[in-house]
Formats: C-alpha cells, sequence, structure tokens
C-alpha cells in the first residue's frame, strides 16, 4: 500500500493494516549528529515525521532509527536482517556516503546494490537519500583533533571524489528503480552562492538544523508531494503496492 494511501486509513484500516513503520538506515547524519551531539528533535526524520502528521495525525507513523555514526554500507549489510526487516517496514530511507568516500567505490556501490536489493526483494518502498556535501576547507573553528581530517574531507569534495560517489550511486539506484531523494544535488546548487561549509555544525560533515529540515522537506514531497502536486506520484516507484 501506498504511504499516501495508508496515511488515509480510517479505524477499519488500521486494524487491517496497522501503523506506518519506517526505517531510516543510515550513518551518523541519520544516528542524530546535528550539532555535534545527537539531537534527536532536530534530525531530519523526526522534522518529516512532524510534517506527516501534520498533513493527518490519525495514523501512526513509527520512524525506526537503525542508523549508527561512523558506519558504511558494507559494514551495515549484515544488520539488514535483525535491524530493518525485523520491523516490517512500509519504507525504508536509505543513506550513505560520507564515511564510504574513505573507501573503494566499488565497496560502496556493491554494498548499496545488496542494500537496494534486499529492500525490493522484501517488498517495501526504498528512498536513496543522498547526503550532504563535505566541506570545502578547514575552517578555523575546526576542533583541532579533526583538522587532519578535515583537511582530507575537503580534498575529496574539491577533487570530485565525493560528487563521483554520489552519481554513480545516484545512477544506480535509477537503474534498480529506487526512487533518489536527490539532496546532494541541492547542495551542490547552494554551493554557488553559499559558503557550505558553514552549514556544517563540525565544519566537516554534520549539517546544521537548517539544512535537517532540506532532507526533510524534500523527503516529504517525494512521500505525499508539494502543494502542487500533492495528488501525483513524485516518483515512479514510490507508491506501488505492495
Amino acid at each position: 500500500m501506498k504511504i499516501k494511501e495508508k496515511i488515509l486509513l480510517d479505524a477499519d484500516g488500521l486494524y487491517k493494516y496497522g501503523p506506518i513503520n519506517i526505517v531510516i538506515f543510515g550513518d551518523s547524519i541519520s544516528h542524530g549528529a546535528v550539532r555535534g551531539y545527537m539531537d534527536y528533535e532536530n534530525v531530519y526524520w523526526n522534522v518529516l515525521k512532524k510534517k506527516l502528521n501534520k498533513y493527518r495525525d490519525y495514523v501512526p507513523v513509527n520512524m525506526i532509527n537503525a542508523s549508527i555514526g561512523g558506519t558504511t554500507a558494507k559494514l551495515s549489510l549484515e544488520r539488514m536482517e535483525s535491524q530493518v526487516f525485523i520491523h516490517n517496514p512500509d519504507l525504508v530511507i536509505v543513506c550513505f556516503g560520507l564515511n564510504d568516500v574513505n573507501g573503494p567505490i566499488e565497496d560502496y556501490t556493491n554494498s548499496l546494490e545488496r542494500i537496494f536489493g534486499r529492500c525490493l526483494q522484501f517488498g517495501c518502498e526504498t528512498v536513496f537519500l543522498t547526503p550532504n556535501m563535505l566541506n570545502t576547507y578547514v575552517a578555523d573553528d575546526t576542533t583541532e583533533n579533526y583538522r587532519e581530517y578535515a583537511a582530507k574531507t575537503a580534498e575529496m569534495q574539491n577533487n570530485g571524489r565525493m560528487d563521483k560517489y554520489i552519481s554513480d550511486a545516484t545512477a544506480l539506484a535509477e537503474k534498480m528503480g529506487v526512487c533518489v531523494c536527490d539532496c546532494y544535488s541541492k547542495w551542490k546548487e547552494l554551493s554557488k552562492t553559499t559558503d557550505t561549509t558553514l552549514l556544517l555544525a563540525n565544519r566537516i560533515n554534520h549539517p546544521v538544523p537548517e539544512m535537517h529540515k532540506l532532507f526533510a522537506d524534500e523527503l516529504y514531497k517525494a512521500i505525499i508531494g508539494d502543494e502542487e502536486n500533492s495528488g501525483k506520484d513524485s516518483c515512479s516507484t514510490m507508491f506501488k503496492s505492495l
């Protein structure tokens, strides 16, 4: 059943189909790192939950956070059955890349292929949420212990490595019929006029609350649609019935 349809269930429908279960599967951004600590109030999936509740508050929306800071798509493969599918998700939001960029691109894309494939096999809707940009320089207020790593991440962002990882991952998702919520491209566009490093709370890879709202807004459009197009599917694979 479509998320957009399920959120409109009446009491009889709830007895039959139950609440909406959305599993978040990713790294520190999805884990809750917003201000240099875990901020579960302002993390994007909680903002999304509030937006869905505002759309219609009768059907419970359960956000199940199966994300771990510092992890990669490859390291997370073994967790899928016990931490994702055990919750019988209606939707899985997949968001990896910020740590994967430190390793071989084949590890990243091959692992995403397995993650997407398993989600499709399970029958749940799947969204690949592309992450934010990395920093583009070592800011003066970068924590001393992380300045060396900040120089490395800035190089990976500036030399196109991060672009390549996200481009290949996006192409893979589209090829497999997985809905792509492309926030990375939003960041790239923003970078033409804005210092995006200052939009990272740790000046490396953790977005400030305002940018988590960007993730939530774009995900909402993928699930429900915008005001002008709220009655139409915003992604051809997003709303297939289970």
